[in-house]
């Protein structure tokens, strides 16, 4: 096993709030590097956000690995540093909590893994964060888009 700890950046953009979205991830292993990111048609920040949280964890094929994970994502820091998430699971999400679907996804996924979250600020001189703001961005406004269905079903309600 490596001694280096699996290092995580991830950002999500949409052009318009809703609107067409994408997510940037960087996946860093010691001096192994992957990229990966996609675009949705019609989506939210907070949920582009959150899901390449998700699709980066989801990605990894060792569990019970401290991982840290980079984002400028107040929302997602704060969720989860602040143990908001824990009440809004305990509560059942009362009140409407937004983005119930990912939020239980990520959950699920956390129990697997030691996650600490780091803030960063957004479009500022963290170049892998900037290269994952790149990501998202291009990927929002790539052709081929894939559909956020459970947010276009919840919007259409």
């Amino acid at each position: 096993m490596s001694s280096h700890p699996l290092l995580i950046y991830t950002d999500g953009a949409s052009r318009g709030n809703p609107g067409p979205g994408g997510y940037g991830i960087i996946l860093v292993w010691g001096n192994k590097r992957k990229e990966m990111a996609a675009g949705y048609r019609l989506t939210t920040n907070n949920r582009m956000e959150l899901l390449a949280v998700i699709v980066a964890l989801q990605s990894l094929t060792k569990k019970n690995i401290p991982v840290t994970i980079y984002t400028d994502s107040k929302y997602i820091v704060d969720s989860v540093q602040k143990k908001w998430l824990d009440n809004w699971i305990k509560t059942d999400f009362k009140g409407g909590k937004k983005n119930r679907d990912l939020w239980e996804q990520y959950y699920m996924l956390s129990k697997q893994f030691s996650i600490q979250f780091v803030w960063v600020k957004g479009h500022a001189n963290n170049a892998l964060n900037n290269r994952c703001d790149e990501l998202a961005t291009t990927a929002a406004d790539g052709n081929n888009l894939l559909i956020d269905t459970i947010y276009e079903n919840e919007i259409h309600q």
